[in-house]
């Protein structure tokens, strides 16, 4: 009999946990020939998560729970589900409810045809989101695709499937802070996507405010690309060649005996201007020597605080 692990990444939705494990024990049951295990991964909730699961897990034998130390960042919660499921596959999705659970069979089903990944991103059209949002969204993606070197489709998300052999590169992985949406895409193997339309969230609110989607954003273009470091190197080339036009103006003002004033505040403006420029290349390098910083320390991505199952062998 085949196995599947669900992981759900949990930080805050006690609300919600009752409801999504109802709705994937229906789902359950219209695949009888597939074993089911839900990975629930606690990422340092301060409310009433953590008990709920551990009762919960109690009393259902499908339920497990992993309990992080501290909030570690969703990455790194799916990072630690991953590597406790012995499953044939695992499908990840988000706690919401937003990723519907009556899309798994689709999502088994493409996975039996032989892909090894079968990963879903939203319509364009989403209907339970903000202008503002949106917006945001197709920003977020617009940028990720121009300067990094995986190409994510606009409104891709953490509901997918993985296969085993999928999930074993990835566990061998050594970084410290996973993008994970882009190492599905950078591992290859047989991928496919399929399209999907979120669900209202059933309680709680979003977790991805403004800060985190930045933040999002710049682990995933500093992760897959050095596109930011040769933007660094254009841009400085090019005020550099735009500095030089400054030459014969100043050489004419001195044959011609122009009026050249004080001049303070051209002498600050340009100042500012290029301290600003200055500063922003070397926080771009910065930002990779950070990270290499961090990743020399070799810290691990998440600690275990609690947990009803083990490390598989």
């Amino acid at each position: 009999m085949l196995k599947v692990s669900i992981i759900i990444p949990v930080f805050n939705e006690e609300g919600n946990i009752l409801a999504i494990v109802e709705k994937l024990t229906v789902v359950f049951e219209s695949s009888p020939a597939i074993e089911f295990k839900i990975i629930f991964v606690d990422d340092g909730s301060t409310d009433q998560s953590l008990p709920i699961l551990m009762s919960l897990s109690a009393k259902n034998p499908i339920v497990f729970y992993v309990s992080l130390s501290k909030n570690f960042g969703k990455d790194n919660a799916l990072m630690a589900g991953i590597n406790f499921s012995d499953a044939d596959a695992v499908i990840t999705m988000d706690a919401d409810l937003q990723h519907p659970p009556e899309l798994i069979p689709e999502l088994l089903n493409w996975w039996k045809q032989g892909y090894d990944v079968v990963y879903a991103y939203r319509k364009d059209k989403n209907i339970h989101a903000s202008f503002f949002t949106r917006v945001r969204s197709q920003l977020f993606y617009y940028i990720i695709n121009k300067l990094s070197d995986v190409k994510l489709e606009n409104g891709i998300s953490d509901f997918k499937l993985m296969d085993k052999k999928v999930t074993e590169v990835i566990n061998k992985l050594p970084e410290d802070k996973p993008f994970l949406r882009g190492i599905i895409k950078w591992v290859g193997f047989k991928q496919i996507p399929i399209e999907y339309e979120p669900d209202e969230r059933s309680s709680g609110s979003t977790k991805y405010d403004f800060n985190t989607l930045i933040s999002l954003a710049t682990n995933g273009l500093t992760s897959f690309s050095t596109k930011p470091l040769s933007f660094a190197i254009y841009l400085g080339f090019f005020f550099s060649v735009i500095s030089l036009l400054y030459i014969p103006y100043v050489l004419m003002s001195f044959y011609f005996h122009w009026d050249r004033g004080p001049g303070w505040a051209s002498i600050i403006v340009t100042i500012a201007f290029f301290g600003g420029l200055q500063l922003m290349i070397m926080g771009i390098i910065g930002l990779y020597l950070g990270k290499t910083f961090i990743q020399s320390k070799k810290r691990p991505k998440y600690i275990i605080q609690s947990s009803n199952i083990e490390i598989p062998e």
